[in-house]
């Protein structure tokens, strides 16, 4: 199904910004870690900090990158039942996986957030202890930014599970039809069902 213009930018800008984020929370990881690993082992000092920070940015980078995780397959699938029924079939079996997965998602989204709230009033140390260092006071970012990773993930991933189902409608109702299908579902002169 090709999406129409304005809604693809606004796709790829998404993706982009996604990939640009993942990327650059990882390469924070990565230096974050390198400096902790010198500091612990050359200096012979520790990063109190440092395991704190990469946990968060590493909860928040995983949340977020699930729905792309899922849009180009990435996720362990067992594929004995579709792999034995046409397009059509296919395409009905993923929307009725849907509506379970979506669910599902809705509930920890709404749960998550609730989860997320009751934390309003503990702030985040490593970051606390950085900008005290930097700038001489807390920065008193409280910890539920942090919990609330677990309700954006999911309520991204609601978005790419509709957005699978929707999209590839179009294509396997199409393949279907290319399969040898007519509208009353029999076999036509093509080559007849294949599956």
């Amino acid at each position: 199904m090709k999406l129409p213009s304005p809604l693809s930018r606004l796709v790829s800008a998404y993706i982009t910004t996604l990939r640009f984020v993942a990327g650059t929370s990882m390469a924070i990881i990565v230096l974050v870690m390198i400096a902790q690993v010198w500091s612990r082992y050359v200096m012979g000092g520790s990063l109190i900090w440092a395991e704190e920070l990469c946990r968060y940015l590493l909860m928040w980078q995983t949340f977020l990158v699930l729905g792309l995780a899922y849009s180009k397959g990435e996720f362990v699938a067992i594929d004995f039942l579709p792999s034995h029924l046409s397009a059509r079939g296919k395409w009905v079996l993923k929307a009725i996986c849907a509506i379970p997965i979506i669910v599902f998602l809705a509930l920890i989204t709404m749960y998550g957030a609730e989860y997320a709230s009751r934390f309003s009033n503990q702030t985040i140390p490593a970051l606390d202890f950085i900008w005290g260092s930097l700038f001489g006071h807390p920065l008193g970012l409280h910890i539920g930014y942090i919990y609330i990773s677990v309700s954006v993930g999911c309520a991204l991933m609601i978005l790419h599970v509709a957005a699978d189902v929707v999209t590839s409608f179009g294509p396997q109702m199409r393949s279907a039809h290319q399969n040898g299908l007519d509208e009353s579902n029999n076999t036509t002169e093509i080559g007849g069902r294949q599956g």
